[in-house]
């Protein structure tokens, strides 16, 4: 994609996000229990946490948001969090703004249009999250490894790296903005060339240094699947 495409196609935003959350997993995982611990794929920092539960290996399971000190146990989606190849780095200093992306199983079968990717976010410490789309490919599971997303106490930051730079779409982040639709007054976004701000995310690190998913893949089910 030439940068002229690029920005062609981004300036927009957030107009062309439409609400997205990760696609419905329909099979043997539905009606299954695993009998497998559950895994901390992700961490902020000690007490803020995503897991994968409930999982016949790390690409097929169920993904939690965690947050022990506020008692907070979100359900996040199925076959889709634990997939994200990129890197994500939550660095809201408040701990209101969170990003968490999603992609796909590997060889997942898009249709001729592709595979919508979502991310979720939040802007009330995770009591609420909301789907946006930030990525549309046919293959997902691979294509996401070109992304680093970034939250900040004002932003949300999604860049993808081209050939021979990354493009940043950068969102406004508040309670009073919702990324499906127009901006408010008194906030915008933007997009750049990262060669253009090469500092951008200067400084920026989730408090727990953890930027990518994890999963032990050792770790598998013993039990044949069985009904709930």
């Amino acid at each position: 994609m030439t940068r002229l495409t690029f920005l062609a196609t981004v300036l927009g935003v957030p107009l062309l996000f439409g609400c997205a959350t990760p696609p419905p997993y329909v099979g043997p995982l539905e009606d299954a229990v695993y009998d497998v611990p559950p895994q901390v794929i992700y961490r902020i920092d000690d007490h803020r946490f995503v897991t994968l539960e409930n999982y016949r290996d790390c690409h097929h399971g169920v993904t939690y948001y965690n947050d022990t000190k506020q008692g907070i146990r979100q359900r996040l989606g199925r076959e889709g969090i634990e997939n994200f190849q990129g890197r994500l780095i939550n660095a809201d200093p408040t701990g209101q703004n969170i990003a968490i992306p999603s992609s796909a199983p590997p060889r997942t079968a898009c249709s001729d249009r592709g595979c919508t990717t979502s991310l979720l976010y939040s802007t009330d410490g995770g009591k609420t999250f909301f789907g946006v789309r930030y990525m549309t490919s046919f293959n997902p599971f691979r294509d996401t490894a070109k992304f680093t997303i970034a939250v900040t106490k004002a932003h949300l930051y999604v860049a993808e790296r081209m050939e021979t730079d990354s493009y940043v779409r950068e969102y406004s982040l508040a309670p009073e903005v919702d990324l499906r639709k127009p901006y408010p007054p008194g906030f915008r976004g933007s997009t750049f060339a990262a060669s253009k701000r090469p500092g951008y995310l200067d400084g920026l690190r989730s408090p727990s240094g953890q930027e990518r998913f994890t999963c032990d893949p050792s770790i598998r089910p013993a039990n044949v699947p069985a009904p709930k």
